[in-house]
């Protein structure tokens, strides 16, 4: 198959508002973006987080004490709950998507992988639109993904994609905290810059998803040296997906 590939990560922060629920026009955007790659002869597949807030939208407070289990629960009744939504707007845009959950064992050499990447060529061949997640009903703590970014470098390598978009709520990579005036945004970053004092240290709630920008940063780089070329940028930004993959200056760039 002749097209070019793309792994598109979107995470928890992307996709919801201040409160913390899920914002319907945010998806819509995105499987917009999506269809139109397709439409130019991209073969895309998404890694979307998300789960977890809506398993709490559904149930609000858990009974469970332990996290791990509570963590198994929002995510088991809020995963369901994503992928009506996905199946319906790629519905609109005439697509079909699929739902592929993963464990960390699944990307070991062996058997596993090569029945991942059997699932993934398949899905790809059709013309369908795969949709990762971790399978958190049944990921053992000891050996979860640290977060969706590294599940989404795992796959553009299963894949050999020709790009890795991680879509945050910032721009990309500041010199300092992004509201700052005096900060300013890095257009490029080779993988072995040395960048990592830049990053402000973040606080997430429960549900918020695990990753961020010092873990986007890792996974970017680590992505960027297997010859990948890895974006950082703001997925509330209208046609960021479609821009980036067109060649303008948006976010930041990763290279080899």
């Amino acid at each position: 198959m002749n097209e070019k590939r793309v792994v598109i990560k979107v995470g928890t922060n992307v996709m919801t508002n201040k409160d913390n629920r899920i914002v319907g026009p945010i998806l819509d955007e995105l499987v917009r973006q999506i269809a139109a790659l397709y439409e130019d002869g991209y073969a895309p597949v998404l890694v979307s987080s998300g789960s977890a807030i809506a398993g709490m939208e559904v149930l609000g407070e858990c009974l469970a004490k332990d996290d791990a289990t509570r963590r198994q629960i929002y995510s088991s009744v809020g995963q369901p709950r994503m992928m009506r939504h996905y199946y319906s707007l790629f519905h609109n845009h005439g697509m079909r998507c699929a739902q592929i959950l993963a464990t960390k064992r699944d990307f070991t050499p062996g058997k596993h992988r090569e029945n991942m990447i059997n699932c993934y060529e398949g899905l790809l061949a059709e013309g369908i639109v795969p949709i990762a997640n971790e399978d958190d009903a049944v990921s053992l703590t000891m050996s979860m993904f640290s977060d969706n970014d590294e599940l989404a470098s795992l796959v553009a390598e299963l894949i050999d994609a020709d790009a890795l978009v991680i879509l945050t709520d910032t721009d990309g990579l500041y010199t300092g905290h992004p509201d700052d005036e005096d900060s300013k945004r890095l257009s490029n970053v080779h993988h072995e810059e040395a960048v990592e004092h830049f990053v402000q240290a973040s606080n997430k709630g429960e549900g918020e998803g695990r990753g961020g920008m010092k873990s986007k940063l890792k996974i970017a780089k680590q992505t960027a040296k297997k010859n990948i070329p890895t974006y950082i940028a703001n997925g509330k930004q209208k046609n960021v997906i479609v821009d980036i993959l067109d060649g303008k200056k948006i976010g930041t760039k990763f290279y080899a």
